[in-house]
């Protein structure tokens, strides 16, 4: 069990926003830091995956090494070098609908969990919960 000090979540969304994968980490880790977890995770959990979205944050040798020891092609989402201001992102906006979804409940608005385990488990509801509505 890890005691939060403020939580940092990562998502794997398939792309109608259905929540596939979560890992919260504390927040003294970076999300660069904690995406090879996340990755390995994801391969052992969703052996079939093979090509992940990802933001800009995470380009660099994160790519490389995702292809190299998973197999999982890493596919990063970057605004173009002469951007100016707002501009929606491909591939962007399913992350965001799918946090947007998940976190709208209440017991998601504020952070208060002592533990990731509790965390985890409440966001896994909220998502299980919003599945159940999508199919009614």
């Amino acid at each position: 069990m890890t005691p939060l000090g403020g939580s940092i979540t990562a998502i794997i969304c398939a792309t109608v926003s259905l929540m596939l994968f979560l890992l919260v980490h504390t927040a003294d880790i970076d999300d660069r830091d904690g995406a090879p977890d996340l990755i390995k995770a994801i391969r052992y959990r969703l052996p079939w995956l093979r090509h992940v979205f990802a933001d800009g944050g995470y380009a660099g040798r994160l790519v490389k090494w995702a292809s190299d020891k998973t197999q999982i092609t890493l596919e990063i989402i970057c605004r173009g070098p002469h951007a100016k201001g707002f501009g929606v992102l491909p591939r962007r906006w399913v992350v965001e609908r799918t946090f947007a979804l998940t976190f709208k409940n209440r017991c998601l608005v504020r952070d208060y969990e002592q533990l990731t385990e509790v965390a985890e488990t409440l966001i896994t509801i909220a998502a299980s919960a919003t599945l159940i509505r999508r199919w009614s």
